[in-house]
């Protein structure tokens, strides 16, 4: 007897339904995900239906202006995309607090929790009044379809920012006279 992979599949969905808690109250219509789909570079590539079911497994987080999204040295295992808003990315440095970057609308954040180590390697504050979608791994992992896509995304998210990070430096070491490279 021969099994149709496509029963198998609706299977397997509707029991990770009834295991995998689903946050209420997240109702997006057409044009607030066809937003996200144009803006959110970590959702690229997914079609309509993929991107529904994912949006569908994100907590949806509204952050007052200066509210901590997370601090550095939190344990982490979920990444945020901001709806609307502007956050910062601090780092401490002894005594002082370094700004990073600062998070527009349709950017991901804390997305290093998901592909690498498990604390914040940051703090995210929120610079005025924000909302994020949170993405925990757990619920990412258990839908393929999307998380193969969302983890390639995250490295070309990751790639773009080391760039920027590797330019910046550059800079930093023509300024400073240095001429003996780093050990990395």
């Amino acid at each position: 007897m021969r099994i149709d992979p496509a029963v198998v599949k609706i299977f397997a969905e509707n029991v990770r339904a009834e295991i995998i808690h689903r946050p209420a109250g997240l109702n997006l219509d057409a044009s607030i995900v066809q937003k996200i789909a144009n803006k959110v570079k970590v959702f690229q590539g997914m079609t309509a239906d993929c991107l529904m079911s994912t949006l569908a497994m994100a907590e949806h987080m509204p952050h007052k202006a200066g509210d901590i999204v997370f601090n550095e040295g939190d344990i982490g295992s979920s990444f945020h995309v901001l709806i609307s808003g502007e956050v910062v990315i601090e780092k401490n440095r002894g005594d002082r607090t370094v700004s990073l970057a600062n998070i527009v609308a349709g950017d991901c954040f804390g997305e290093m929790a998901l592909v690498g180590n498990h604390l914040r390697s940051a703090t995210v504050r929120a610079l005025r009044d924000s909302v994020t979608m949170r993405f925990d791994r757990e619920r990412v992992d258990a839908y393929p379809d999307s998380a193969h896509i969302i983890y390639r995304n995250i490295a070309r998210v990751l790639s773009a920012r080391l760039d920027i990070s590797s330019e910046r430096l550059a800079d930093l070491v023509l300024r400073t006279n240095e001429t003996r490279p780093a050990p990395l």
